[in-house]
């Protein structure tokens, strides 16, 4: 059988398609901080990375170091924990610090329990912030809930600060998922008892969310969320919310978990919102190993953001996975060393080199598809494997450009990757040939 039997006229192929995210949900816009550091939250604007601090927020260097440090990683909103008087009375050096810094990042307090207290004694506090975070589930109890509530929103009012209102699995409202239960039991046709906490998470921030509304808090202050720890019922319950309701909407699983397990929950949760459309904001909730760096988890949220398509930070590293061809680490060294360095770079890169975060870089290990690979990104090379000439074509934009060889590849390969980041996206000097 002959190729042409196979293959009928170009006329008998299938039409081209691609996989489409969903039109993005019609939310409304909510605005978070003022001046150059304001960033919006919903109303079609792109999708945000936000983060949270683990430090004491009483302790005013570390918290000013983390926040700067999650900043500059490329998180665009930083929560912070304000829960006792000394957290709250370091709130506004914390502000007067990162000024100084020129980190203009908008700060979330995060208040549960006494957040009514701790911002009426605290006003300082209430107005250095950019916005505040509640839960419904533990703002207060029975005849206090409402009081409680309401002066939060009060105090939002008066300091013109947006409000995130985040029920919480673990926290649920338990009077609401009570009446609910209760309902349910009584119900000829009962349903089970994880979709009654489902729709009790749901009610819970809407009704929250509505109250804030007769309160006098507009709907263009207002951002909610509803996290669960389970993968399937994030994704219930963020449809539901979104079938409900015009609120911009935070995106997270909570304790989402450590290492792989987190981040793959994490990705396969916010990947299957993000593709329905959903989502004005994202944190991925990673518990840090011990040391562990915080801006982990805004790198993953970057990554999950880049790679379904919906943002571009930074250039990404394309790198085969090895194989019996390439025992040799030299290839895995270099896409690591290549990646961190990109990372680094970035911070300088940001601001001297516009559209670079769009740059694409191979690094492969051997001839059987390093060549192609290298060909298909903006800069590439293909690395020798196990018994090949010891040598490493460099492509640039699809063309053989030059070969390396010895011992100084890698560092060599570097100084070729920001010679072509300054030449193309910089108009800097031709880039110099290798030798």
């Amino acid at each position: 059988m002959q190729a042409h039997d196979i293959l009928e006229p170009e006329t008998s192929l299938p039409p081209a398609t691609a996989a489409e995210p969903a039109p993005r949900h019609r939310s409304r816009g909510v605005v978070i901080g003022t001046g150059a550091g304001a960033v919006t939250v919903g109303g079609g604007a792109p999708i945000v990375v936000q983060s949270m601090t683990n430090t004491d927020t009483a302790d005013i260097d570390a918290t000013v170091a983390q926040v700067a440090a999650l900043a500059r990683a490329g998180s665009e909103l930083v929560r912070i924990t304000v829960d006792r008087d000394e957290a709250a009375s370091a709130v506004p050096h914390i502000r007067e610090k990162l000024d100084k810094q020129a980190v203009t990042v908008p700060l979330i307090g995060d208040f549960h329990y006494i957040g009514h207290k701790l911002l009426a004694d605290h006003p300082a506090c209430g107005e250095a912030l950019a916005k505040y975070r509640i839960n419904p589930g533990n703002v207060g109890f029975k005849e206090k809930k409402d009081r409680q509530f309401a002066s939060i929103v009060e105090l939002a009012i008066k300091h013109d600060k947006a409000v995130r209102i985040g029920a919480n699995w673990g926290s649920l409202d338990q009077e609401m998922l009570t009446h609910l239960m209760d309902i349910n039991a009584t119900s000829k046709a009962p349903i089970d008892a994880r979709a009654v906490m489902r729709e009790a998470m749901v009610r819970s921030a809407l009704y929250s969310a509505q109250r804030a509304e007769e309160i006098g808090l507009s709907r263009g202050k207002i951002v909610i969320s509803a996290k669960v720890s389970a993968v399937q019922d994030l994704i219930s319950v963020y449809r539901m919310l979104a079938a409900r309701s015009d609120y911009a909407l935070h995106l997270g699983l909570t304790e989402a978990g450590m290492g792989s397990k987190g981040i793959v929950a994490s990705a396969a949760a916010l990947g299957v919102l993000l593709q329905d459309g959903l989502g004005d904001t994202i944190r991925v909730s990673l518990t840090p190993e011990p040391g562990g760096d915080r801006t982990l988890e805004v790198q993953v949220a970057q990554e999950i953001l880049q790679t379904m398509g919906f943002r571009t930070f930074v250039p990404l590293v394309a790198a085969c996975p090895g194989c019996g061809r390439t025992t040799s680490t030299v290839f895995q060294e270099l896409a690591r060393d290549i990646q961190a360095h990109i990372r680094d770079r970035m911070i300088i890169w940001r601001q001297q080199y516009q559209g670079v975060e769009a740059l694409n870089v191979a690094v492969m290990g051997c001839i059987v598809n390093g060549p192609g690979e290298s060909k298909h990104a903006d800069i590439g090379i293909s690395l020798p494997g196990t018994g090949e000439t010891p040598a490493a074509p460099v492509f640039i934009d699809g063309q053989k450009a030059m070969t390396l060889r010895g011992e100084g590849i890698a560092d060599e390969f570097i100084r070729i990757v920001d010679d072509y980041v300054s030449r193309r996206y910089g108009g800097g000097n031709s880039m110099k040939a290798a030798k």
